[in-house]
């Protein structure tokens, strides 16, 4: 607290400080209902020698805090001239974050176009086919990327099955988010793909 320019009390200093320390307390005790702040509050009021001049501080803050619904708990003046105040809330918090990050674009805002993504896809069952020599699998990707790699008569379902085999099998899996795919073998095994040089 500090009294900026007032004018002194005729008291003194010690006078002075205690009107202006009272009057806080009541502005102090507005601003918590009306803020419904929370949590704990540690107000520094201004240094008065008087111990019943702080008594009749605290009892003034008390006296004001009555008027609150809110649960509360209030101490006394310290030597250093703190008071410490804790309150609990009344109303919920109604600036607390309920979003996530997307698990589609991990929060970027983008994510890859089906084009792109699809030739990420082809470069995968390549490697498969001629480097694992895996001639059988199936990969589980996301229904909607299910559904582009089938559309059409000449999907690219059909041209990875004539360009890699008949064992290509594409399954739609709603587990999956937009951009992720797994490959199994015939023995429903996710395929260890560890060793493969990240494609960019």
């Amino acid at each position: 607290m500090n009294s900026g320019n007032r004018t002194k009390n005729a008291n003194g200093q010690e006078g002075n400080a205690l009107e202006v320390n009272l009057g806080a307390a009541d502005e102090l005790a507005r601003q918590l209902r009306l803020r419904d702040m929370g949590g704990i509050i540690v107000v520094d009021f201004i240094d008065m020698n008087e111990a019943a001049n702080r008594q009749a501080l605290y009892e003034r803050m008390c006296a004001n805090m009555q008027k609150d619904r809110a649960r509360h708990n209030i101490l006394p003046l310290s030597k250093f001239g703190l008071m410490q105040i804790t309150r609990q809330r009344v109303r919920p918090a109604m600036d607390v974050d309920t979003t996530e990050t997307c698990p589609t674009c991990f929060g970027k805002g983008k994510i890859k176009s089906s084009i792109l993504f699809t030739d990420t896809l082809e470069n995968k069952i390549d490697y498969l086919v001629n480097k694992l020599k895996v001639k059988k699998f199936s990969l589980h990707v996301h229904p909607y990327v299910a559904a582009y790699i089938n559309q059409g008569i000449m999907s690219l379902k059909r041209k990875w099955q004539m360009k890699y085999g008949f064992g290509v099998k594409i399954i739609p899996n709603q587990k999956l988010a937009f951009l992720q795919y797994v490959f199994y073998d015939t023995q429903r095994e996710e395929i260890d793909m560890k060793e493969e040089i990240e494609i960019k």
